[in-house]
């Protein structure tokens, strides 16, 4: 293969690479995107935008679509419950913000959203996303793709039978998260699914969940098939994981200049209140250093941008 040649397709979009970085809610912002985007994930999903939030023009979408031209393949995630809803939402998002591709929430499991129908919800209704999806293809020309969960429950092993409706009604590529709805995060992933997703279907799959190390990438890929791997919580402590790094490869150094071009991000981003958006990340970056209790609570504390940053410099030259 050479450089140029894409690594798989998702429609008519190139992918190039085969790490991609899983979207999180509160987490996969715009600054954390862009920093994982530039250490090697191969495109950047949004955020999930709620359809109403953009029907009923709620301040705060807006800031979930914001991205830099660099991030691109980008790819817009949308969540509701109606199909109509749905795309109305998505001819004015598609419109302002110009994705590469649209991407369909059917795996969040917040009690939050499922409560409205919508996310890992969907998965029992699979009719319900035929339609979303059916309406979708037929109105955008870029690639509409899904990213969803095994099922409800044990009891409601959807995933098969969603996945085919996914394709049936033109979606460009299934990603799949080895749980179900009610393990959320608990509990071990499971990949034998995610095989039998990628044998069924014409269309590429990628496989999400437990993937927090190097040796992972290569065993999911192996006892898979899939087109790609998604890796979502573990990027938040390793975002260097993109490059095909394992925390303990990252030395003292690289991490602080990635804690503080991460920081400034989001300083840029945020103003004055990025320095307590931070502190999720902050923390996830100082934990694989034995700092005492007291003394990370007292940083995680810190709302000046100085002291913050003085205090950063303070435990790196000590270790």
């Amino acid at each position: 293969m050479t450089p140029q040649e894409p690594t798989f397709m998702i429609g008519s979009v190139p992918i190039h690479g085969d790490l991609i970085l899983a979207p999180m809610d509160g987490l996969t912002d715009q600054p954390f995107r862009d920093l994982c985007r530039r250490l090697g994930s191969a495109m950047v999903v949004t955020e999930f935008i709620n359809a109403l939030d953009v029907i009923e023009e709620n301040p705060r979408y807006p800031k979930r679509t914001r991205f830099k031209d660099e991030q691109r393949p980008l790819a817009l995630q949308i969540l509701g419950n109606d199909p109509q809803r749905m795309l109305t939402a998505a001819i004015q998002l598609v419109k302002e913000v110009q994705p590469d591709i649209l991407d369909v929430n059917l795996g969040c499991q917040s009690k939050n959203v499922t409560a409205r129908g919508a996310g890992a919800a969907l998965l029992r209704t699979p009719a319900k996303i035929g339609q979303i999806f059916a309406l979708l293809t037929r109105e955008f020309s870029i690639p509409v793709t899904g990213k969803i969960r095994l099922g409800w429950d044990e009891e409601s092993l959807t995933y098969l039978e969603v996945a085919k409706t996914i394709q049936d009604n033109g979606g460009a590529l299934v990603a799949v998260h080895g749980r179900t709805r009610k393990q959320a995060y608990r509990g071990q992933a499971r990949w034998e699914p995610i095989r039998e997703v990628k044998q069924a279907l014409q269309i590429p799959v990628i496989g999400n969940g437990d993937v927090r190390t190097t040796a992972d990438i290569a065993r999911i890929k192996a006892e898979t098939g899939c087109d790609a791997v998604m890796i979502g919580r573990a990027a938040v402590a390793n975002p260097w994981i993109f490059s095909r790094r394992d925390r303990g490869q990252v030395d003292p150094q690289a991490a602080e200049q990635t804690i503080f071009a991460h920081f400034d991000a989001m300083l840029a981003f945020y103003g004055e209140p990025g320095v307590t958006t931070f502190r999720k990340y902050l923390k996830a970056y100082l934990a694989p250093y034995a700092i005492p209790r007291e003394r990370l609570l007292a940083l995680l504390k810190m709302k000046d941008p100085a002291s913050v940053r003085a205090e950063i410099a303070r435990i790196f030259s000590e270790l």
